[in-house]
């Protein structure tokens, strides 16, 4: 799990981050799972980013160095790990046309106050063939629907809006990304996980789904 965005999950992130930070060592499967999922989509070479890097949890197993985050308290952690990030937020990047050839964001759309505005950041911020990756957690899924229900005894997922990845998908393509592709994982319930889930092709019946896509050249 990753980043914050509107005003109430800023607020929630900056509060809580500390114990937002120690879930990834409380589900240390869990989280090695999801990079797993990330890992089979990211390229191997290139100047990259990660939007919403939260403490730094994702950007840290892919060497990327730079990242994005609003809330100051997560954002403070990410810099203890080595990691040069900007407080800004996913529909506004301080950045300039073409600067990185790719750009991770995982769970961060459900936080966004405009996904659609910050994914068509990200396409502006890729070079050219530049490959954008999403990761999320898929409403659809079986285990999706039951965090749709619960969410409001979450302290963190409470004001999160939950999308699948055919709506996800959809966005991808009305902003002319290409070559999008989907792996899944995590297949049973979180807290009953204590070994590494497989990794999967395609979505809808993982939680945890990464999503690749390429700007065109």
């Amino acid at each position: 799990m990753s980043g914050t965005e509107t005003s109430h999950n800023v607020r929630v992130f900056d509060d809580h981050a500390l114990q937002y930070d120690a879930w990834f060592d409380e589900h240390m499967h869990v989280y090695l799972s999801e990079v797993e999922a990330v890992r089979k989509l990211l390229p191997l070479h290139g100047e990259s980013i990660d939007i919403g890097a939260g403490t730094g949890r994702f950007s840290l197993p892919f060497g990327i160095k730079t990242g994005v985050e609003p809330s100051r308290s997560m954002a403070e952690i990410a810099r203890g790990r080595g990691i040069a990030v900007h407080e800004a937020k996913a529909e506004n990047l301080p950045f300039d046309d073409r600067s990185y050839d790719f750009v991770l964001m995982v769970t961060v759309i459900c936080f966004l106050e405009d996904p659609l505005q910050a994914l068509h950041e990200s396409l502006r911020i890729l070079r050219p063939a530049g490959t954008l990756v999403i990761g999320m957690l898929d409403r659809d899924s079986p285990q999706g629907k039951i965090y749709e229900k619960m969410k409001d005894r979450s302290t963190f997922f409470r004001y999160a809006t939950f999308y699948s990845a055919g709506q996800v998908i959809a966005w991808l393509t009305r902003l002319t990304f290409q070559k999008i592709r989907s792996v899944q994982t995590l297949f049973r319930p979180p807290e009953t996980i204590s070994a590494l889930e497989p990794v999967r092709e395609g979505h809808g019946e993982g939680l945890f789904i990464a999503i690749s896509a390429q700007k065109p050249g």
